[in-house]
């Protein structure tokens, strides 16, 4: 029986070869980006009140996800019964890293807002590795010239500070720049919950820019189908996904912890019910600091989510 191209070359497994995004191609030209999704890094973590190191976060990002390059053509999934991402039909490729200048919170800014513009002009779907959770702000600013955006956001913290001290652009800052913005029509904020930098007049700011705030325990009580029903239907998502939505016990790796967060399926029942649900254009995960973590287990949790959530992408895609 003639064996398939899978098996006929290199076994390539996780741990051999260059370490890119689920080991998919490297493309450093970015004015010839042909892809469905263009992976791309921000190690810039100038933004962080307490402690650094997201920097190294797409480092840490791309290394575990070589455990999931899977070399069979595709992901099947048991449960759903479904291959996913199919290696024929759904193109990733890995486009480096946003250039970061030390001290410079602007120019390094710019920076990865000209690597998310060049993914969308080329219509591939920006997934953009944080980084401290300032890079979103530059990310969803790269969206200015597109149709609106609804912004779903997994986060223990708020993230809609205005100013403190001159900051505007620290990583407590971020949902509040993109309230400014006309592109942005509105936000789901999940995993909200205990003590953060916020007040209770960002809290006030963030509902009357149309936020829709609810903690794990809201998550809980409701279940995720009700929580699904709240978010817009038929809209653009825009995920942005602070790793320290998640509880330290499955991802220590990042500077503020916050005890009480989200479990694994929680989450991705959630990505993948917004998957059928609407049409999600961009993502950003952030805050991922694997100095804080020995085990790695933050970064392929991060892995692991981004893998599973663009499978769920693109198959809702092909079934339109």
């Amino acid at each position: 029986m003639a064996k398939n191209a899978y098996e006929t070359g290199r076994l390539n497994l996780p741990f051999v070869g260059h370490c890119t995004f689920g080991k998919k191609p490297a493309h450093l030209d970015w004015e010839s980006i042909d892809a469905h999704v263009a992976v791309f890094g921000a190690p810039f973590d100038m933004g962080t009140q307490y402690r650094a190191g997201a920097r190294f976060g797409p480092r840490a990002i791309r290394e575990a996800s070589t455990l999931f390059s899977f070399g069979h053509g595709g992901a099947y999934d048991f449960e759903d019964d479904v291959i996913y991402l199919p290696v024929d039909k759904v193109k990733i490729v890995d486009i480096g890293d946003a250039d970061i200048i030390h001290t410079d919170t602007i120019k390094s800014h710019d920076n990865i807002e000209i690597g998310v513009r060049k993914i969308l002009s080329a219509g591939a779907l920006p997934v953009v590795l944080g980084g401290d959770h300032s890079v979103h702000i530059p990310c969803i600013r790269a969206f200015n010239d597109q149709e609106p955006v609804h912004i779903i956001h997994v986060d223990a913290h708020l993230d809609f500070v205005d100013e403190r001290h001159g900051v505007r652009y620290g990583h407590g800052n971020p949902l509040r720049r993109a309230s400014e913005m006309k592109h942005v029509t509105g936000f789901t904020q999940l995993g909200i919950r205990n003590v953060s930098s916020s007040n209770r007049s960002d809290y006030a700011a963030a509902r009357k820019a149309g936020s829709d705030i609810l903690s794990v325990r809201d998550v809980r009580r409701l279940g995720t189908d009700a929580v699904l029903a709240r978010v817009p239907e038929g809209a653009r998502y825009y995920l942005t996904i602070d790793i320290d939505g998640f509880d330290p016990s499955i991802a220590p790796g990042t500077g503020t912890p916050s005890h009480g967060g989200f479990l694994y399926y929680e989450v991705l029942e959630l990505f993948q019910g917004l998957a059928k649900r609407g049409d999600i254009v961009g993502i950003d995960l952030v805050e991922v600091a694997p100095d804080y973590d020995i085990s790695g287990t933050t970064a392929f949790l991060a892995a692991q989510l981004l893998m599973n959530t663009l499978g769920f992408i693109f198959h809702e895609k092909a079934q339109t």
